[in-house]
Formats: structure tokens, sequence, C-alpha cells
């Protein structure tokens, strides 16, 4: 069953920039600049996108020199999609021995 913590989890993904930036960093870590650069988005806006990941445990940042790195952080993903495989898995199950509850 999904918790409390997982449905703010999901809340932080559900946002188009957000998943965007994820997705970004699935294939290398970047800093804000190049999240600019890709996204399009603006500074200040993605920054705030970035710190709401941070929060939620979703990026790590590296500092190096002046700028900050931000790298995914994929046991948080996998964590997830662990909770819908074994959501899928309950579905599966329940379909298979076709439970259906009387209507009163």
């Amino acid at each position: 069953m999904l918790t409390s913590v997982d449905t703010e989890l999901l809340r932080v993904l559900a946002d188009p920039l957000r998943l965007r930036i994820v997705h970004l960093l699935a294939r290398e870590t970047l800093c804000t600049t190049h999240l600019v650069e890709e996204t399009g988005a603006r500074q200040t806006n993605l920054s705030n996108h970035l710190r709401v990941l941070r929060e939620a445990g979703v990026v790590d940042t590296e500092p190096c020199g002046r700028f900050t790195y931000y790298k995914l952080r994929p046991d948080v993903i996998a964590a997830l999609a662990g909770q819908f495989a074994e959501l899928a898995e309950t579905a599966r199950t329940t379909r298979d021995t076709a439970r259906k509850r009387s209507c009163p």
C-alpha cells in the first residue's frame, strides 16, 4: 500500500518540469546552467524545482567550485517503482483468484 511519503513523492514527480529534470539527471550529472539550457526554464524557477527534488530526496548535490551539480538518486526511484510492482502483483493475484465482493 502506498504511504503518505510515497504520495508526496508522486506529487513531486508529477510536475512536468521536475519529471523532465529527473529524466535528464538519469543520464548524467548536470549543473543548474546545463539544466537551464536543456529545459528552457528560468534559473529561479529551475532552482525552486531542484530544491523540491532535493528536499524530497530525489537528487543529491555536489559542489564544484562556484557551481552545484545535481545527480539522481536511483534508489529512491527504484523504491517507488518497487511499490508499484507490488501493487501490480497484488492486482494480478486478485484478478487470478477472481475475488469479488458481493453487493449488499
